[in-house]
């Protein structure tokens, strides 16, 4: 496949008139012969032409068939000039029989026919090499994939860039602006490091996050390769755009020889990254005890983060018991410290290692060592709340031992304790109350978990910036609970529990944070400069509130009994509070513009909506939403419903029963009707009924070309052109 692949490309590239395809199927054969090695039959024919100089090209022999019927040739055109010979010829017959006998069979068959194909300029072969498919070049994918033969082809004979940086993957994660030599250093090909290295590749490129070859192959242990690139100037220091330095992920991925021998360069220990975290702490986050010793030998410090955890909460959060135990033997580790340790590692065992037994042993450590030595260091008391149960820490050795009878109240101890000792900015504290949360919501507890979620919700807002991907990812977990439940209500579940349906001031509460969420991301982006904006976190947050705005308006057509008129009113100012933000996404849109479109839809676990919403579409109407509003491309509402293919009829409906205009054009002259397919217009609606006079009059000035720029008034000028 990859040489008729290669012919393919060669044939279609002595076409003068397809010459800019050619190049870009070249490349792509090229890839794939660099990616399954099949060097052996390309490095002839990826040479410069013979020349007429050199001597007459060689006679040309016919191929004989084997195995199968030869495919007639086809005859040859009568505009083909005669100049062309015996070779043009030949190549439509390969032409040919490539697409008649398929490519396996070609490949056997056809082989030798390669000889006739034209060669390549060198000036067209450095064009090959140097431009992208899909931004990799054949030198970074041959490092990547680790064939030497390839590299040093496309360096020695092809002149290619060894600094041309390109997009590759790792892990399942997209590097960009990876430069050869940190691809070849990531996947731990030595040889073609050397080579790389041998044809003045720069040992301190970095990618776009800064990442230098040497950075790659500390994290994946590569310790050859560190030392070589050391010994050609690799500089340690350098740390990518987070502060992470070579030592930090060496220690973070375990790399015992790797970090002994950056110590042994006197590279700096306690070196903080943007967060403030050293190795230390990685290395307690990792769980490699031997590591740990060793930084703690070269004059580690137990420094705090931005979080304000040292490297012994770091490993008490992740449950690494052996560095627990190493570190609160340290002399310059306070008891504080030392309690604090414990009851956090408890906690961990709770909700993270289900080990109930562990957890009690951790916490009557820490309770013996609070209270049986002097000073003691009673628990700080606070008002005990209601998402938690009304549980208060427990503070006596008798209270702890009847834990163990109650497994509930022991989660509930495990959320207090973290809150406490880590703090409402730890992103654990809100991520394990989640946590508890969506496990009552698997048991049937639905109460519990909304009751758990809203609370951390509520601590997230207060605490984290506006658009932190934490507090959307709550705000979506809640559309999706309340879709769920909408839908399965009454539904039977575990333990003979049955689907809740949902408290109308429950949604109500979450979607009043939504529409804040969106307010305070407006706010925010008022104080920073355009290029710094993340307007699809702005979106997103929309297109949430919109989602769960679709799950309130069903409400407003529930009898009394249901959803009463003081709730019902709430519902639409909540809306109001919506629509009077007046938000424009980044392309124009407003939330009619995305209640209306089927793609605005955020694709989650549970389908929490079905967009386009007509119930969405009417609410947001009756609070004040321009109908006629119209978006970058000249798109309204109206257009948007049409590209939903097929356009509900009912939303149609709506949305010209509140103003939106029928004839309106956007920036290609398309309207309503002439975007929509395998519809007709009197199908949805009575065109007659909505058509207004204004808009035939607008419709005649343009059909005519009527100059009325001195005859209407100037807020009219804008009316008529989209007509």
């Amino acid at each position: 496949m990859l040489i008729n692949a290669i012919l393919r490309a060669f044939i279609v590239h002595t076409l003068k008139r397809r010459r800019r395809r050619s190049k870009c199927t070249l490349l792509r054969a090229l890839l794939r012969m660099v990616n399954f090695r099949r060097f052996g039959h390309y490095q002839r024919f990826l040479a410069y032409p013979v020349r007429e100089s050199d001597g007459p090209a060689p006679r040309v022999v016919p191929p004989v068939a084997v195995a199968a019927p030869v495919v007639a040739p086809l005859a040859l055109p009568a505009n083909v000039p005669l100049e062309q010979g015996a070779n043009g010829r030949r190549r439509r017959q390969l032409q040919h029989r490539f697409r008649i006998v398929g490519e396996e069979e070609f490949l056997q068959r056809e082989e030798d026919l390669m000889k006739w194909t034209s060669r390549l300029m060198p000036n067209d072969l450095k064009t090959l090499v140097t431009m992208k498919t899909n931004g990799v070049t054949p030198l970074l994918i041959a490092c990547r994939n680790g064939h030497f033969d390839v590299v040093q082809y496309l360096i020695k004979r092809c002149h290619a860039d060894v600094e041309q940086a390109g997009s590759v993957i790792f892990d399942g994660e997209k590097i960009e602006g990876a430069p050869p030599l940190w691809c070849a250093s990531a996947a731990g090909h030595t040889n073609i490091v050397k080579l790389l290295v041998q044809n003045g590749a720069k040992v301190n490129s970095t990618t776009k996050t800064n990442s230098t070859p040497l950075r790659a192959a500390c994290f994946d242990g590569h310790y050859e390769i560190v030392k070589y690139l050391v010994s050609q100037g690799a500089d340690i220091e350098v740390a990518n755009r987070h502060g992470h330095t070579c030592l930090m992920i060496a220690c973070y991925k375990g790399h015992y020889k790797i970090a002994q021998y950056l110590l042994s360069l006197k590279t700096d220990v306690n070196r903080r990254s943007v967060k403030g975290n050293t190795a230390l702490h990685d290395c307690a986050e990792s769980g490699s005890l031997e590591i740990l010793q060793l930084l703690l030998q070269h004059g580690a410090t137990m420094d705090v983060d931005s979080y304000g955890m040292t490297p012994l909460l770091a490993a008490s959060v992740t449950g690494h018991l052996p560095i627990v135990e190493h570190l609160i033997k340290l002399p310059f580790v306070s008891r504080e410290d030392r309690i604090a340790a414990l009851e956090l590692l408890g906690a961990t065992y709770v909700d993270k290692k289900r080990d109930m037994l562990g957890a009690l042993s951790f916490w009557k450590r820490a309770m013996e060592d609070r209270y049986n030595n002097s000073p003691v260091l009673p628990k700080p008391t606070r008002e005990p709340l209601s998402p938690y149960d009304y549980v208060q820490e427990v503070n006596n050795l008798n209270m702890l031992e009847e834990l163990v009878m109650d497994p509930d109240e022991m989660r509930m101890q495990a959320l207090l304790i973290r809150e406490r000792i880590l703090g409402p900015v730890h992103p654990d504290t809100s991520y394990y109350i989640r946590f508890r949360g969506a496990v009552y919501a698997d048991s049937g507890r639905f109460d519990r978990c909304i009751e758990l979620w809203t609370y951390a919700l509520s601590m997230q807002q207060s605490i984290l910036e506006p658009l932190n991907p934490m507090t959307q990812s709550s705000l979506l977990s809640f559309a999706e609970l309340f879709s769920y439940m909408l839908g399965e209500v009454g539904r039977p579940i575990t333990r003979g529990r049955i689907v809740p349906p949902i408290e109308t001031s429950d949604m109500l509460v979450v979607f009043k944070k939504s529409v804040r969420e969106v307010q305070l991301g407006q706010q925010m982006f008022d104080k920073m400069a355009y290029h710094e904006r993340d307007h699809g976190a702005l979106s997103r947050a929309l297109v949430i509130a919109l989602h769960l705005a679709c799950l309130l308006v069903r409400l407003l057509d529930e009898e009394e009994e249901l959803c009463t008129a003081e709730m019902k009113h709430q519902i639409l100012q909540s809306l109001y509070d919506l629509v009077s933000l007046k938000f424009v996404s980044q392309t124009g849109r407003t939330a009619l513009h995305l209640a209306c479109y089927k793609d605005a839809a955020l694709v989650g676990r549970y389908p929490v909506c079905q967009l386009p919403s007509a119930r969405l579409a009417k609410a947001l109407l009756q609070v004040g939403a321009d109908p006629n509003a119209q978006d970058d491309d000249g798109n309204t509402p109206l257009h948007l419903a049409a590209l939903s293919r097929p356009c509900p009829p009912e939303l149609a409906q709506i949305l010209l029963e509140h103003g939106a205009h029928l004839d309106t054009r956007n920036v290609d002259g398309e309207t309503f009707e002439s975007l929509l397919q395998n519809q007709q217009l009197h199908e949805l609606v009575n065109p007659i009924k909505y058509t207004r006079l204004s808009c035939l009059a607008a419709r005649a000035i343009k059909r005519y070309a009527i100059n009325c720029q001195d005859e209407i008034p100037k807020c009219l000028h804008a009316f008529v052109d989209t007509h």
